[in-house]
């Protein structure tokens, strides 16, 4: 052997052996083959079988050693009846441009029947003449599947009626279709890789954690509704998001290796805020109910007006005070000095406890001109005030110029009246931690401040006639 051949330079290889460039090319190609998804097999110019991968032996049955070197598939992979037409279909492939896709059925090696989607295309050698073809082929059924899920993708992304998005590894968004661009108040291509903070302002940090759950653990077992903050063009948004997420996988990897989160929701605000506020009604309702049974229990009438008030308080507000005009009923239309108010009862302001009379009780408020409470009771209408969104030492100055426990941020005072005269106010009193009063709590207010007043008439006429025996 010379010395070329023992330090193995390739010109003095022989084709058959390891490192001969036309082996390594064989052997690649080998590879590519049987490590295909699909069957295929390939024929020269004559319709001999020249390759056959290891789908194609899986689907089938027949061996490559079993398969290579047969003329056609008549008598072996077809019956007899309809190789002519099988082959005439297959063979027509060599002289027609692109690829030709057919169905028919195959033998399997134990006589069963596979109905197979073929793609056939002919192979062409270097004069560009039709050296042979090659045919790749799947179960109908398999094809079909892969079809579906492919269709399925496509409408989910185009017409679907609901947010479909995918988020990948690094929780951003990778693939929006159009309705949760809608959503999310931006177009199908400037939401894609952009962090979540950047497209909601609340509600970040709930939905982040719930991706990261299923990536980690997998899909939950029912969707959740998210309450998020939406920045648009046009400001924020509320919405209530109800969504379910399912965690996607590669199909090629052997070890289950996660692409991300198929993230679907649908805006449920309508019907939440519909929900809750049907709750909320009837958790009122019924606290009035329970407010009128234990106020007629009362003897004074006093106490009545107090024991309405407490049950007012439960889920609306914080704290709250009824104070009288001073000097009695103010008629409609009497007087032209300014409305003095008397504290009548009050919740406490640190722990909470039932309603009291104050020590002072008798005495005028100092109210200042323009406070909610007396504009109120000129007005004989409901008044709102509110904070806003002062910093904290200014938002307690607000309240201490009000005379009101300093963590008030809102207020809500609604006028006393009884057999057309204005006794006095009543005054709900809101923290930090709560939302500010909004029209249908002003309504609920006036609804006690109408049994309160009812009670306080009471109490007055009680006392006057008392005081009329006395003299």
């Amino acid at each position: 052997m010379s010395a070329s051949r023992r330090s193995g330079a390739t010109d003095e290889l022989g084709p058959d052996e390891p490192g001969h460039p036309e082996r390594e090319d064989a052997d690649l190609l080998a590879a590519l083959l049987d490590g295909m998804d699909a069957a295929l097999c390939a024929f020269d110019a004559d319709g001999v079988v020249t390759h056959w991968n290891r789908e194609a032996e899986r689907i089938l049955g027949w061996t490559a050693a079993e398969a290579v070197g047969r003329q056609g598939f008549a008598g072996w992979a077809v019956r007899e009846a309809d190789a002519e037409e099988i082959e005439g279909r297959l063979m027509a492939a060599m002289r027609a441009a692109g690829r030709q896709v057919h169905e028919f059925a195959l033998l399997t090696k134990d006589g069963g029947r596979v109905l197979v989607r073929t793609q056939s295309a002919a192979v062409r050698g270097p004069d560009g003449e039709p050296a042979g073809l090659y045919c790749a082929f799947s179960e109908v059924h398999a094809q079909i599947d892969l079809e579906r899920s492919i269709a399925l993708s496509e409408a989910l992304f185009e017409d679907a009626g609901w947010g479909v998005v995918l988020v990948d590894a690094d929780l951003r968004p990778a693939v929006v279709n159009t309705h949760a661009a809608r959503a999310l108040g931006t177009g199908r291509t400037s939401v894609l890789g952009r962090p979540l903070g950047e497209l909601l302002s609340q509600g970040v940090e709930e939905l982040e954690s719930a991706l990261t759950h299923v990536l980690a653990e997998g899909a939950p077992p029912a969707p959740a509704e998210i309450w998020v903050t939406v920045r648009t063009e046009d400001g924020e948004r509320r919405r209530c998001w109800s969504s379910g997420f399912l965690r996607l996988a590669s199909p090629l990897a052997e070890e289950p290796v996660p692409l991300g989160v198929g993230w679907l929701f649908q805006d449920v605000t309508e019907a939440k805020q519909t929900e809750q506020e049907a709750s909320l009604l009837r958790f009122r309702s019924n606290q009035l109910h329970r407010a009128a049974r234990a106020a007629a229990e009362c003897e004074d009438p006093a106490e009545a007006a107090t024991v309405h008030l407490d049950f007012a308080l439960a889920g609306f507000a914080d704290h709250a005070l009824i104070d009288r005009v001073a000097g009695g009923p103010l008629a409609d239309g009497e007087g032209t000095e300014p409305v003095r108010l008397v504290r009548v009862a009050a919740t406490p302001s640190g722990a909470p406890g039932p309603s009291l009379p104050p020590g002072t009780a008798g005495l005028p408020v100092r109210y200042g001109e323009g406070h909610p409470a007396v504009q109120c009771a000129e007005r004989a209408g409901s008044v709102r005030a509110s904070a806003g969104a002062m910093a904290p030492e200014r938002a307690r100055a607000w309240a201490a110029a009000r005379l009101w426990p300093e963590d008030t941020v809102h207020a809500l005072c609604a006028v006393l009246r009884s057999r057309g005269r204005t006794l006095g106010v009543v005054t709900f009193l809101r923290g930090s931690g709560r939302s500010s009063f909004e029209r249908a709590d002003a309504m609920y207010a006036e609804d006690v401040a109408v049994r309160i007043a009812t009670a306080l008439d009471l109490a007055g006429t009680l006392a006057a006639g008392a005081a009329a025996e006395g003299s």
